[in-house]
């Protein structure tokens, strides 16, 4: 069952400016940052609320920045959602899959190419921890 929305991502070009606007104007807190497997800066977290997050992608810095441009819902049962997705004949462009911040989640896109990712969190996730 979907719970909710848990983050909509965006390709950043300038981060700097993008946090000011988002940290320093807009108020809301820099949550955490992930980096690539090479230790290069890759998504900072910002929340906006609990369990609410804005994730901003640095330039460059992925293979996939099409991506980059997606929403993700929050699910309680990554498995279980997963298999009623498969039912309804919608193909995956990711199967279900642990992330670097440690939660599962699986990817699909509408009919017009938009991703949608769905996510399980775990206890250990940065994102539940922030």
């Amino acid at each position: 069952m979907i719970k909710g929305i848990h983050h909509k991502g965006y390709h950043v070009v300038d981060m700097e400016k993008t946090l000011d606007f988002y940290c320093g104007k807009l108020g809301f807190e820099r949550a955490f940052d992930l980096d690539t497997d090479e230790g290069d800066p890759w998504i900072v977290y910002v929340k906006v609320a609990d369990q609410s997050f804005l994730e901003f992608f640095y330039d460059g810095s992925v293979e996939k920045k099409n991506q980059l441009n997606h929403i993700c819902f929050v699910v309680d049962d990554i498995d279980g959602e997963a298999e009623r997705i498969k039912e309804q004949g919608i193909p995956f462009v990711q199967e279900v899959s642990k992330g670097k911040d440690n939660n599962y989640q699986f990817w699909i896109q509408d009919p017009d190419g938009n991703y949608l990712e769905f996510m399980q969190l775990e206890p250990d996730s940065p994102q539940m921890n922030s």
